[in-house]
């Protein structure tokens, strides 16, 4: 018995064994000390510093972070989930270097789906070769996109699970399915999951219709209902992040509008349609799934010594100067309808080979599944370029509004690609398929997919001009900084992508024949099975990991290095950290809402998220961005102190530093309102409308706008005396303490952000209401007195979702444990 035991397992041994070692090949600058840093993981070090260092140092947690927008829950950005107790499964794989965690999770995964499939181990072992080379997934990885890279790798296994739930392992595929979707919801990447979900849909639909034609319901009922319990398992041992973020996501960009009409980009619900598709796939583009090249790589791709382009600037500079010159400049080779890629979507030229040949001989019940789901996927990546579905989808499906750059919809799509793929290959390796059904389909396959290559190769015209829009730019800015004439760039360039098109046509066209000539080699019994199962495999790794070396590569590596080597205080920054009172920064030297940097060392009156609460975008677009582009027209000192005056709403934010220079001492604003100030005037409106535009007249330092559909007793604004003050006492980021002081009842505006999702306001221990002002400040009616003020952030959602995840948990882990008792009992009685 044990030896039957090791000979089952040492496969799956040789799988774990052989994932490791290509992840370590893949990345083999880890191995010298080196460090991948993409410009998310920069920014999430950023925009995590505050409450990285409360949580280290503290024994509570915070939920709320003041280094970005003013104030935001720390949600999506940086939030431990103590209760869920399968983290601690995947943090033995963390234990590995952060690269190699998602490559050997991404074959683990789909390793996993493929045992699911019964596919022999090594048929296995090659499609997650071919799932995790595809392009894409270690694009992400390269982007610092790792949460999405963490929820694909669950989407193969998950699947899997469900796929196993409905065939004759309910009972296992049910478990696996709540280990697995447990997971992938805490990688916390909602819209893979969403895709995901489609996938499962229409799974679910084929099932249905297949179990009332083969008078299955009775099965099909069971298996569904085992699959949502561990959906609602899952979802409980998540319970602490779902239900904090659906709380907050409502407030977001993403959430329902606040009725403001007129700012036209925050009057929908959702996200705007021209946002939501700013990155959609075009539609002949597709044609990189099978050739990578077909739109010219990435936006700022390198080109060889012998290009076109490279001919040119040698006449320019000379022959001797050519390599040093071309490995400084980076070129747009990158021609499609996309704003800018980091690459294309290849899939590979053999796995779509095979996935053809698989649309001719798989199970209809299969392809019923996967086949709508391709086509549905891909035509929503095409966006605003088959705008009439992409509408139907936003204004009518479900969240579907609540997702931007809808060309990630392919991961779907080369999920199912890639699947189908491996079917094909266990099909041709059974040896029960009908021979000439068979034949005929190899030939199709490759006459269809080769084919498509070799017109491409020979004229590659067909696929357009060549040309990009940003070519005269590019002529024009390196004509000025070389001073030299580059206007030949716009005709270079373009001959430069075709170049790239024919190669990787060619190149395509040559794996398709290799890989066919391999399988016709064994149906004739010329290869034996395990060494054309080691050819096709190696074959596929030769196709895909040069194309995903030229886009995560050893370049993308530096020394290692942490967040604090990494991103060094300026002069400016220097100096305003000697201040240690609260106040917030504007630096004017980055792009102000798209970058987190400033986050790591200030208060930010910006920041860089996707989930930034709607009244702060609407603020920004409605009144900060014209006070922000004042600042462009400061010549001198007396110019700032004029302008400074007038930033009512700057000030109502506490803006106390401007940075202009990064190499000399920010601008101190002396007209900030402070962290709290009281008002003698009250301006009550009854609209959003009318509340964003009062707010653009008020002095927002004696003057107060409420929006009086939120209040439910009259407010009375006081007269403040000499010697009256409130004052911030004592900051975290999650409890901040005023004294207050006044002989005649006040009311105070705070400068922080009003989110009543979680803060809550106390007098001497009892709690007190609170109300928004301003928009988007909060404030409050304060009686005569001398006393203190505490403001907490302390959500219900969280604590109630810690409850539901540690009984969901235990839940799970009784259920594996029954199941395994279970086992062993069944198996002692077969002895």
């Amino acid at each position: 018995m044990q030896n039957n035991i090791i000979k089952k397992a040492t496969p799956h041994f040789i799988a774990i064994v052989l994932f490791i070692v290509l992840s370590f090949f893949y990345m083999k600058p880890v191995l010298d000390g080196k460090q991948l840093l993409g410009h998310d993981t920069e920014s999430w070090m950023c925009m995590s510093k505050e409450t990285s260092d409360y949580n280290k140092n503290n024994d509570d947690v915070t939920l709320w972070t003041n280094s970005m927008f003013g104030g935001m829950p720390t949600y999506m950005i940086t939030m431990d989930q103590p209760n869920n107790l399968v983290k601690y499964v995947e943090d033995v794989l963390r234990l590995f270097p952060t690269t190699i965690f998602f490559l050997i999770l991404y074959f683990l995964g789909f390793y996993i789906l493929m045992l699911n499939f019964r596919l022999n181990p090594w048929l296995a072992i090659v499609g997650s070769i071919a799932f995790t080379f595809a392009s894409y997934n270690l694009i992400i990885i390269g982007a610092g996109h790792n949460t999405k890279a963490v929820t694909i790798a669950y989407m193969a296994p998950l699947i899997g699970s469900i796929f196993l739930t409905f065939r004759d392992k309910k009972i296992i595929g049910s478990i696996l399915t709540a280990f697995f979707l447990s997971l992938a919801i805490r990688a916390n990447h909602i819209q893979i999951l969403y895709y995901t979900l489609i996938i499962v849909l229409i799974f679910g639909i084929v099932e249905l219709i297949y179990s009332i034609k083969e008078k299955k319901l009775k099965d099909f009922l069971q298996s569904t209902g085992l699959a949502l319990a561990a959906a609602v398992l899952a979802i409980g041992m998540n319970a602490t992040s779902l239900l904090t973020t659906n709380e907050y996501s409502k407030y977001t960009m993403r959430g329902e509008s606040n009725g403001l009409s007129i700012d036209a980009d925050s009057s929908q619900e959702g996200l705007s349609k021209d946002y939501i598709t700013q990155w959609s796939y075009g539609v002949d583009e597709t044609m990189t799934l099978l050739i990578p090249n077909f739109k010219g790589g990435a936006s700022g791709g390198k080109l060889g010594k012998d290009s076109h382009t490279a001919q040119q600037i040698s006449q320019l500079f000379g022959r001797g100067n050519i390599d040093k010159i071309m490995d400084s400049l980076r070129f747009n080779t990158y021609w499609g309808t996309q704003p800018g890629t980091s690459g294309p979507v290849y899939i590979g030229a053999i796995v779509m080979l095979l996935f053809v040949i698989g649309l001719f001989i798989l199970d209809k019940k299969i392809l019923w599944w996967l086949i709508p789901m391709i086509i549905l996927t891909v035509m929503l990546s095409w966006g605003r370029n088959f705008q009439w579905l992409t509408d139907i989808f936003i204004d009518y499906v479900p969240l579907y509004n609540k997702f931007r750059t809808v060309s990630m919809t392919l991961v779907a799509a080369g999920f199912g690609i890639t699947l189908i793929a491996m079917l094909t290959l266990k099909e041709i390796f059974s040896g029960k398929s009908d021979k000439k059904k068979l034949n005929k389909a190899i030939i199709t396959g490759t006459a269809i997919t080769g084919g498509i290559a070799l017109i491409f190769a020979i004229i590659p015209s067909l696929a357009g001009t060549f040309t990009s829009e940003s070519d005269f730019m590019i002529a024009q800015q390196y004509s000025s900084a070389y001073q030299a004439d580059f206007s030949f760039l716009t005709e270079t360039l373009a001959l430069d992508r075709k170049a790239m098109l024919q190669t990787d046509a060619l190149r395509s066209l040559i794996f398709i024949l290799i890989t066919t000539t391999v399988i016709i080699l064994y149906l004739k019994n010329i290869l034996k099975q395990n060494i054309a199962i080691i050819a096709v495999g190696i074959l596929i790794l030769v196709d895909l990991m040069p194309i995903a070396k030229r886009y995560l590569n050893d370049d993308n590596f530096g020394k290692a290095r942490n967040v604090n080597n990494l991103i060094k205080p300026t002069e400016a920054d220097k100096y305003i950290l000697q201040d240690k009172s609260q106040f917030r920064v504007l630096n004017l030297t980055v792009n102000l809402f798209n970058d987190a940097s400033p986050s790591y060392f200030h208060k930010n009156i910006g920041g860089y998220h996707a989930a930034k609460l709607r009244r702060y975008q609407e603020l920004i677009n409605l009144h900060l961005s014209d006070e922000i582009q004042k600042f462009t027209q400061i010549q001198s000192i007396e110019q700032f102190d004029s302008l400074a005056q007038t930033l009512n709403i700057l000030n109502m934010l506490n803006l106390k530093y401007v940075i202009f220079n990064p190499d000399a001492m920010p601008l101190t604003n002396p007209y900030a309102n402070g962290n709290a100030w009281f008002v003698d005037n009250i301006i009550e409106v009854n609209s959003a409308d009318d509340e964003m535009l009062k707010l653009g007249e008020i002095n927002t330092k004696t003057e107060v706008v409420v929006d009086n559909r939120q209040l439910t007793t009259a407010l009375q604004a006081g007269k403040p005396s000499e010697g009256d003050y409130i004052t911030l006492k004592s900051y975290q980021p999650n409890h901040l303490i005023y004294d207050f002081n006044s002989t005649s009842d006040q009311v105070a505006v705070f400068s922080e952000i009003y989110y009543d999702k979680g803060w809550n306001a106390y007098i001497n221990g009892e709690k007190v209401s609170y109300f928004r002002a301003n928009y988007l400040l909060r404030a409050m009616p304060l009686k005569a007195g001398n006393y203190q003020i505490d403001f907490k952030f302390e959500p219900r959602s969280y604590n109630i979702g810690n409850v539901i995840a540690l009984i969901s948990s235990l839940i799970l882990i009784s259920c594996i444990i029954l199941y395994i008792l279970h086992i062993r009992k069944k198996a002692s009685k077969k002895l």
